[in-house]
């Protein structure tokens, strides 16, 4: 692992990039927050356990609620959760591949490396988010 340079003043790609990661962190647990809150006001107490419960509040999905005993899954399956559960996949998805390239970063040289890995980096994560959302949307019939 080869030393960093130290940064200069001023905005930078990676000051952004640490900044936007603390924030989505707390916009992550502000949605699952959302979700498991909203999921009980609408009678998850009675017609969901635990489990279900948790799987719905990270991730908005009215296919994760067909094995419980919600009657009325309508409230479970409107744009609202479709919206809530793309934020999600964003912020998350960016979240973790930015992690993930700050972490190769410290192994590679400044060369043409890390120009090819923040490429590839770059399409891992468009290929994420593409599918994410493909699967979010289609499982909705509303």
């Amino acid at each position: 692992m080869r030393p960093r340079t130290a940064p200069q003043r001023g905005f930078s790609l990676d000051y952004l990039m640490w900044l936007f990661t603390r924030i989505s962190a707390l916009t992550m647990y502000l949605f699952a927050f959302t979700g498991i809150v909203a999921a009980l006001v609408m009678g998850a107490r009675q017609q969901m356990d635990l489990v279900a419960l948790l799987r719905w509040g990270y991730m908005p999905n009215p296919f994760h609620i067909q094995s419980t005993d919600v009657i009325d899954t309508a409230l479970y399956d409107n744009g609202f959760w479709k919206v809530l559960g793309t934020l999600f996949i964003f912020f998350a998805g960016t979240h973790g591949l930015n992690g993930l390239r700050v972490v190769l970063e410290d192994y590679l040289n400044p060369t043409w490396g890390r120009v090819l890995l923040r490429g590839l980096v770059f399409l891992i994560w468009l290929f994420m988010l593409i599918v994410g959302i493909y699967v979010l949307t289609a499982s909705f019939t509303a």
